[in-house]
């Protein structure tokens, strides 16, 4: 028996029963990609972990296992239907964790190594601390295949956590790539500059179309634009590293700074 046309709007259906209108084969298919991508990306700084056991490789391998762990919990909730654990585990890792730990990477490049080292520790803490409230928070019950937004689900404390880790986090990787472009695109005298510096305006591009997905879900909840800038987002960023890697002597890191830069 045909479900009524309410029940069917709950569940995320078209009224008509032709479709699910927060379910389009293509948010579920991109999010796929970003899973893709994501894990080759954590992949590549995994293996550039193990080589030459830099720290800004860690935190970066860190920040894409999380990124691509969101994004499947994103994939699943798109394409079989959100519950609260699915959401609780998107919402930790994709809102809230992830951008600060792809900051840390960079941090690693652009200040005294012992510097970066007690910023780890604050954003150990913080990453705990979040991960609890994540576990406690009181939430209200989200089903359906459209993609829950954080202020229907979650009270104060878990949207504030995101905000302050996505803001500080997409402003170091943003300022930090953008400097890093500006320092290569000034001196010309040392082969690769110009790609080095056409890898970070890359990075800092990826990375505003990255934080730009949370705003357009929090504000219009359009599930198309959010999955297109998660997907867009993160393959700009991963093309920008591969940019920065295949350059002569790029120092293996995205944005190419020696840790040892003051």
């Amino acid at each position: 028996m045909d479900r009524p046309a309410g029940c069917r709007a709950q569940l995320g259906e078209a009224p008509n029963g032709v479709g699910a209108y927060a379910r389009p084969a293509m948010v579920v298919g991109l999010a796929f990609i970003a899973t893709a991508v994501a894990t080759l990306f954590a992949q590549a700084t995994l293996v550039r972990m193990t080589r030459l056991h830099r720290p800004q490789d860690r935190a970066w391998t860190i920040a894409l296992a999380f990124v691509a762990l969101a994004s499947a919990a994103l994939a699943t909730g798109a394409s079989t239907g959100w519950d609260n654990g699915t959401f609780r585990v998107f919402y930790l890792l994709g809102a809230i964790v992830s951008v600060p730990w792809l900051a840390l990477g960079s941090l690693y490049l652009l200040m005294p190594i012992a510097m970066a080292r007690r910023v780890e520790g604050v954003l150990v803490l913080f990453s705990g601390l979040a991960t609890g409230v994540m576990l406690a928070a009181p939430m209200h019950p989200v089903h359906g295949t459209a993609i829950p937004v954080g202020k229907h689900a979650f009270g104060v404390l878990p949207r504030v956590l995101a905000g302050v880790g996505n803001g500080l986090g997409a402003t170091v990787i943003i300022v930090g790539a953008l400097i890093s472009a500006w320092r290569y695109g000034r001196d010309r005298t040392e082969s690769g500059n110009a790609r080095r510096a056409g890898a970070n305006v890359l990075i800092a591009l990826g990375t505003i179309v990255l934080s730009s997905g949370g705003l357009i879900q929090g504000i219009a909840g359009k599930d198309g634009a959010f999955v297109v800038s998660l997907a867009v987002g993160i393959t700009v960023i991963y093309v920008g590293f591969l940019v920065a890697a295949s350059t002569p002597s790029g120092r293996g890191s995205p944005v190419g700074v020696p840790t040892e830069v003051p």
